[in-house]
């Protein structure tokens, strides 16, 4: 029975059931369906004396991801980040405890802004770092990402496939 199986197969994918007459092809029941078109990353925009420059970032915005953000992670790809959806303008303020990598910490105003930056937060303390000014956005980076490409309060920021609420 199993070689009707395949000859019955075959033969209903080479038949032109799919074209109709005016040569466009239509999609039957038996046809795959077509994959998804991938979600765009997000990615945050930052203003440099060299140019805007791209960070790709896993967007948290749940009080439990805002929460855990980086902790327990052994690694972050080289121009990747966490952006933070904080929900409220305020001066917030982060700590490391059990974030196990250095990071730079920059804190976007609701006019997107760069507010600040804590350079290099030491991993697995739990001092707060807070930059005294009001923010709506927070994106970590690696520790010295800041420094390495010239990225200073005041500068300019834009995200691209972030869903802002």
């Amino acid at each position: 029975m199993r070689p009707l199986v395949l000859l019955v197969i075959a033969a209903a994918a080479c038949s032109s059931g799919g074209k109709r007459e005016d040569g466009a092809t239509t999609m039957s029941p038996a046809d795959p369906p077509r994959p998804a078109q991938q979600a765009q990353t997000p990615l945050v925009h930052l203003a440099t004396p060299k140019g805007e420059l791209a960070v790709r970032v896993e967007v948290v915005s749940t009080p439990p991801l805002l929460q855990r953000g980086l902790m327990y992670r052994q690694h972050l790809p080289l121009d990747a980040g966490m952006l933070f959806l904080m929900g409220e303008e305020t001066d917030h303020a982060f700590f490391m405890r059990n974030t196990l990598i250095p990071l730079d910490i920059i804190f976007i105003s609701r006019d997107l802004t760069i507010a600040g930056i804590v350079e290099n937060a030491e991993p697995k303390t739990e001092t707060l770092r807070r930059v005294g000014k009001p923010s709506l956005y927070i994106l970590e980076v690696n520790g010295g990402w800041t420094a390495a490409h010239q990225v200073v309060p005041g500068a300019k920021v834009r995200f691209d496939g972030v869903q802002v609420p």
